[in-house]
């Protein structure tokens, strides 16, 4: 089944956040968990986990692009 990954929200007063890092590429098998990308606040750099196990399918995003919390970020095809 094909979960599409939501950017969650990273802290209180945070709604836009910038793609740094991906640490997964399309073909990779991850777990629930695993970081799947780092992404820059105003203050911080913060780890987005994985919200079930799969195989990544498609990233939507790329670095340097701005991400508002709620939008979809990925694509996993769950285990």
């Amino acid at each position: 089944m094909k979960i599409t990954v939501k950017m969650p929200r990273v802290a209180e007063t945070v709604d836009e956040v910038v793609i740094a890092e991906w640490e997964c590429a399309v073909g990779d098998e991850v777990a629930e968990g695993d970081v799947l990308v780092r992404v820059e606040t105003d203050k911080a750099v913060v780890e987005v986990p994985s919200p079930v196990r799969g195989r990544v399918v498609e990233l939507l995003v790329k670095p340097d692009d701005e991400v508002v919390t709620g939008a979809a970020i990925a694509v996993i095809d769950g285990f």
